[in-house]
């Protein structure tokens, strides 16, 4: 919802190529230090303090921890501000291809987003303390109360005129595409907000100290750093990503933005949900010694992800087209570059899907160097393919590199965790089974839609519905196996 009303407003645009581009370096400087990096290093070591010394420890810990990457983010975010022009306008910046007036505009919007990056280093954290807890509600509503606030900054910060939806007619701000931003600020604010209920029944105690020297801390530190090392090649794809693209039609970076959200769709539903809800538990078991049993685990889950994500990929490789048609309604040109960024992502859904259980498999065992290395071959690997296909491919081939490049990370950690593990990836059966069942499902879509005489969203929706019912009776043995993980 929140990136089609964003879409809608403002359409696949230089503004929102500006917004858009504004966003990676904040997006990394929280994805360093309180984001991806510290939760994942931090839930296995707040799993294993809860279970041995009770929750009071593992808030003293979290606390100790959470005072300094609030002022180590702070410290960086002052930093960024003071350098955001040269790195927006530099060759190997964000934006170099934008015009100056744009690039003038990324500037001011990266410095305004450093604020939500604030109040996200200290919201980050609140969801490893909560997941550490095996808390996943409050965790799960955070992001959705994050789009609230973009929403309210789509439709009343941002338009010049007011937006009437039914029977109601909004104030209207007028700040244009700064007013986005202010929306990005007011849902980082009701990201931390909404968790809050959740630090209370968990009896929250912030303790104000900074004690770098506790062991729990050097033990957090340890794994921290080739984490971040992990997040920030991961997140230099997307300042890459950018940085080609602005040399591309306008648009193209919206394209990719767009066709990004539109893969995370059913990774987030499917895959990220079950990698979330997995770590603690497989911290615990690999914590307690229990091999056999973190193995069956890692490996139902790698069953799980594969049956389900294949005939996903292959139904809305069909249908995404009209889905962008009708949720954003962008003229044929953006449209074109939406859905051909979306079908080059959608090719690795696979391998983002196996990889969020497989790099998870190596942190619960507080291994954080191997994924760091494998993301580098990665990294490697999107940056050859991206400068060879952006050319001739446009936005379509940096997306296609993108998919080249974490099928490549997945598939490596999975041949290492077999070397431990060996039936992690035993998916013979399962995958005959799963490609049977992908094309059942996609003969029937196909068939449907020769056969309806519409074309529009409905029709697309009903063609989906009838391709799943199909892929279905062949997913029933994983099905059972999900709701165990």
């Amino acid at each position: 919802m929140r990136v089609a009303i964003i879409g809608r407003q403002f359409g696949v645009s230089p503004a929102l190529d500006a917004f858009n581009a504004a966003n990676n370096i904040p997006d990394l400087l929280f994805a360093l230090i309180s984001g991806g990096a510290l939760s994942l290093a931090f839930i296995p070591v707040l799993a294993a303090v809860l279970g041995n010394e009770g929750r009071p420890a593992l808030w003293l810990l979290f606390s100790r921890v959470a005072n300094l990457a609030f002022l180590i983010t702070a410290g960086l975010a002052v930093v960024v501000a003071v350098v955001a022009d040269p790195l927006v306008r530099s060759e190997v910046g964000v934006a170099p291809g934008f015009t100056s007036e744009v690039q003038t505009l990324v500037v001011q919007l990266m410095r305004l987003n450093l604020v939500a990056t604030l109040l996200f280093s200290m919201s980050g954290l609140v969801v490893a303390g909560l997941q550490a807890n095996k808390s996943f509600f409050l965790p799960a509503l955070a992001p959705v109360a994050y789009d609230v606030g973009q929403i309210f900054g789509a439709l009343v910060l941002a338009p010049a005129q007011p937006v009437t939806l039914g029977p109601i007619t909004l104030p209207a701000a007028g700040l244009g595409v700064h007013g986005l931003v202010y929306g990005v600020i007011l849902g980082a604010g009701l990201h931390l907000a909404v968790q809050i209920p959740g630090l209370l029944r968990y009896r929250f105690q912030w303790t104000p100290v900074l004690r770098w020297r506790d062991a729990g801390v050097l033990r957090v530190a340890r794994l921290l750093g080739p984490r971040i090392l992990t997040i920030g090649a991961f997140q230099l794809i997307f300042i890459i990503q950018d940085n080609l693209a602005s040399r591309l039609a306008v648009g193209s970076v919206t394209a990719l933005t767009y066709g990004w959200l539109i893969l995370q769709l059913p990774e987030t539903l499917i895959a990220t949900a079950v990698a979330t809800a997995l770590l603690p538990s497989i911290a615990e078991l690999f914590a307690g010694g229990a091999a056999a049993a973190f193995e069956s685990l890692v490996a139902r889950a790698v069953r799980v992800l594969t049956v389900l994500t294949v005939p996903v990929t292959a139904l809305m490789l069909l249908f995404v087209e009209p889905f962008v048609q009708a949720v954003f309604r962008f003229d044929p040109q953006g449209t074109a570059l939406v859905v051909g960024a979306a079908r080059a992502y959608l090719l690795g859904l696979l391998g983002h899907s196996l990889l969020e259980v497989a790099a998870r498999a190596f942190y619960a065992q507080e291994d954080a160097r191997t994924p760091l290395r494998v993301t580098v071959v990665g990294l490697t690997a999107f940056a050859v393919c991206a400068a060879l296909l952006f050319r001739p491919l446009g936005a379509n081939g940096i997306a296609l590199a993108n998919s080249i490049a974490f099928t490549l990370e997945a598939v490596i950690l999975l041949l290492l965790l077999r070397r431990t593990y060996p039936s992690v990836a035993r998916l013979r059966g399962p995958a005959a089974r799963t490609l049977l069942g992908t094309a059942a499902a996609c003969g029937a879509s196909l068939l449907a839609w020769s056969l309806i005489p519409s074309a529009g969203v409905a029709a697309a929706g009903a063609c989906l519905m009838i391709g799943a019912g199909v892929a279905l009776p062949f997913m029933l043995p994983e099905l059972r196996q999900l709701a165990a993980l």
